[in-house]
C-alpha cells in the first residue's frame, strides 16, 4: 500500500507509552480505584525507610511515563521489548489510513447530504480504559459506540501475521477500515436498532445471527472505503487486495473455531464464516456503493 509521506490523521490519542491505570493520561494522577487497591501495600511500605525509598522510586518512574505497577494490575502489555522505531512506523501507517478513511467517508456523506463525524483512534499497549469498559490486547481492535473511538493495540497486527498468516500493510488497513465501518453503522443508527432486535431474539443463536449481519456489513463498508481510497489516493499496489481478502478469510469464525477446537459451531458465529467475510468485502470494493452492503439491516 502506498502511504508514506502522506497526511496522517490528527484524531489519534496515543497511549502507547502511558499508564493504563490512569485511563491513558500520561504523568496524570492515579485513579481513586487504583489508590484503594494499592493502599494495603502502601501501608506496609510507609512503616520503614526502605519502604519510603521504594515509594519514591515508584513515584519518579510513574511521573516519568513508566508504569511500575502494571504487572500487579494485569496491564502494561507484553513483557517482550518493543522496537520503538518499528512501532512508531506502524503508528504512522495506521494514522495515515485513518486520515484516508476520514477523507473518503466525508466525501461519501457529503454526496448523501450529510456530515461525517470523525472518530478518534486510541493507540495503546497492553490495556487501557474505554467508554465500553476495560480494553486489552487480547480483545483485538474494536469500536466503542459509547465514546465513538476505535481502540487499537498495534501488537494485534503481529498476531495477525504470525498466528493467522495474514501479513501485509493492507491487511492492517482492512482491519481498521472494518472498525470504522462500525462507526458508520453507529452514525446510521444501525447499532442501536440491532441492539433492540437482539433483545427480542430467541436465545444466543438468534442474537449471534444479527451480530454476524453487523460484522459482514462492516466488512462491506471496509471494501467501499478501499474502492474510493484507491480512486482518490492511488493507494493499491500489486497484492494488496489479496492481503485484505486473506485477512478476512483468516479471521472468519469457522477458521478460528477449527484452529481453537478442531470443529465448527455455526450457531456460535459472531462475525461470519471466512467465505462470507471475503464475499462481503469483495462486494464493497468492487461496487464502491453503500447500497451493495445491505446484509438485511438496511443502510
Amino acid at each position: 500500500m502506498r502511504w508514506e509521506d502522506r497526511e496522517q490523521s490528527s484524531n489519534v490519542e496515543d497511549r502507547r507509552n502511558s499508564s493504563s491505570l490512569s485511563g491513558g493520561g500520561r504523568r496524570g494522577m492515579p485513579s481513586m480505584g487504583t489508590i484503594m487497591f494499592l493502599w494495603p501495600f502502601i501501608q506496609r511500605l510507609i512503616k520503614t525507610k526502605f519502604g519510603w525509598a521504594i515509594i519514591g522510586i515508584g513515584a519518579v518512574a510513574y511521573f516519568s511515563g513508566f508504569n511500575p505497577l502494571s504487572s500487579m494490575m494485569g496491564g502494561g502489555g507484553s513483557s517482550a521489548p518493543v522496537d520503538k522505531a518499528r512501532d512508531d512506523k506502524e503508528a504512522a501507517f495506521i494514522s495515515t489510513v485513518l486520515h484516508d478513511t476520514e477523507v473518503v467517508w466525508s466525501d461519501i456523506f457529503k454526496k448523501h447530504g450529510a456530515t461525517y463525524s470523525k472518530p478518534k483512534m486510541v493507540l495503546y499497549r497492553g490495556s487501557t480504559t474505554s467508554g465500553c469498559g476495560h480494553a486489552s490486547a487480547q480483545m483485538g481492535p474494536f469500536y466503542c459506540p459509547a465514546d465513538k473511538k476505535v481502540y487499537v493495540d498495534l501488537s494485534f497486527f503481529d498476531e495477525l501475521a504470525e498466528k493467522h498468516n495474514a501479513s501485509g500493510d493492507f491487511a492492517q488497513a482492512y482491519v481498521l477500515a472494518h472498525e470504522i465501518g462500525h462507526h458508520i453503522q453507529n452514525m446510521e443508527g444501525t447499532l442501536r436498532k440491532v441492539q433492540q432486535m437482539k433483545q427480542q431474539a430467541r436465545g444466543d443463536a438468534g442474537a449471534n445471527k444479527l451480530q454476524v449481519r453487523v460484522e459482514l456489513q462492516a466488512d462491506c463498508y471496509a471494501g467501499v472505503w478501499a474502492h474510493h481510497a484507491h480512486k482518490r489516493f492511488n493507494i493499491l499496489e500489486q497484492g494488496d487486495i489479496e492481503e485484505a481478502l486473506n485477512a478476512a478469510s483468516s479471521i472468519g469464525d469457522d477458521t478460528l473455531q477449527k484452529e481453537a477446537q478442531g470443529y465448527v459451531v455455526p450457531d456460535a458465529f459472531t462475525h461470519g464464516s471466512s467465505e462470507q467475510r471475503v464475499t462481503w468485502f469483495r462486494k464493497g470494493i468492487t461496487s464502491g456503493k453503500l447500497s451493495a452492503c445491505d446484509t438485511g439491516l438496511g443502510n
